[in-house]
C-alpha cells in the first residue's frame, strides 16, 4: 500500500471551490464571451466590486420613513442599477449629501410603478439619510416644478441633436456581474450646430453590453439633448452611435 498517498492533498478533480458568498453556482462558473469586449467587460467586472456595501435589510415601516423624511440629512441620489422585489425593488445608488463625501449604498424600498419610471439606472432623484447611519437612506421624487433632470427616454424622442466626443468614461456601478448593462460615468464634449461653440458635460447612464467599445478615449457618440447644461438634459443615443 502506498502510506504517501493519504498524505497528498486533494486533486482538482476532487475538490470543488464553492461559489463566492451571495452567488449562485451558475453564476459563479465563467461565463462565456464573443469579441473583443472580453478585456473591456473583465476589466469593468473587477471595478464593480461589491466590496463596502452594505445589503440592507427590511423595508422602512411607515413611521419611520416619515420620521427620516422629516429629520434625515437632505441629498440626492444617483440610480446605479435596480435588483426587481415586487413591490419594494432594491435600489442601488450614489449618495450626495452637501459638506460630505459621496458613497454608494443600497436600499430597499415601496416605490409605485409610475416612480419607478424615474427612478432608473443613471435617473438622479432626492434622498434623506440618517446622520447617525448614512446608509439608512429614503428616496423620494422631487415636485415636478423642482425637477432637474429629465427622463433619457424623453430627450432621445424630443431632444435636440449634437455629436459628442468622449473624454473619459469612469464605472460607478459597485457590483457589475457582467449580466447586465454597466453604468459608467461619461465625461463629454458636445458640439451642436446651432450653438455658438462646444460645451462639457458629465453624464451617469448605463451602457448597452453591444456598444462598450463606443467609450474609448476619442470615440464620437451621436447625443440628444435640450438645453445647454452640465448634463442634466443629455442623453446618449446607443442605437445611432452604433450606426455612424
Amino acid at each position: 500500500m502506498d502510506m504517501a498517498a493519504d498524505k497528498r492533498p486533494n486533486t482538482a478533480s476532487d475538490h470543488q471551490t464553492a461559489p463566492a458568498p451571495g452567488l449562485s453556482p451558475d453564476s459563479a462558473r465563467p461565463r462565456p464571451d464573443n469579441g473583443p469586449r472580453l478585456g473591456l467587460l473583465a476589466r469593468l467586472s473587477s471595478q464593480f466590486g461589491s466590496r463596502g456595501l452594505t445589503r440592507r435589510g427590511p423595508v422602512l415601516d411607515d413611521a419611520a420613513r416619515r420620521a427620516l423624511l422629516l429629520h434625515g440629512l437632505e441629498g440626492t441620489a444617483t440610480i446605479l442599477g435596480v435588483r426587481d422585489g415586487g413591490p419594494a425593488p432594491e435600489f442601488w445608488m450614489r449618495v450626495q449629501i452637501e459638506g460630505r463625501h459621496g458613497y454608494e449604498t443600497r436600499v430597499r424600498q415601496r416605490a409605485a410603478a409610475a416612480d419607478r419610471e424615474w427612478m432608473q439606472p443613471g435617473d438622479v432623484v432626492c434622498c434623506r439619510a440618517d446622520p447617525a447611519d448614512p446608509d439608512r437612506v429614503v428616496l423620494y421624487l422631487p415636485a415636478p416644478e423642482e425637477t432637474s433632470r429629465t427622463n433619457i427616454a424623453k430627450i432621445l424622442a424630443d431632444g435636440r441633436r449634437a455629436r459628442a466626443t468622449v473624454l473619459a468614461a469612469t464605472p460607478v456601478a459597485a457590483d457589475y456581474s457582467g449580466r447586465d448593462d454597466p453604468v459608467l460615468r461619461l465625461d463629454l464634449e458636445l458640439h451642436a450646430w446651432d450653438e455658438p461653440g462646444p460645451w462639457r458635460v458629465r453624464v451617469v447612464q448605463p451602457v448597452p453590453l453591444s456598444a462598450l467599445e463606443l467609450v474609448d478615449l476619442g470615440r464620437h457618440l451621436d447625443v440628444a439633448f435640450f438645453t445647454v447644461d452640465r448634463g442634466e438634459s443629455v442623453a446618449v443615443d446607443w442605437a445611432a452611435s452604433r450606426r455612424n
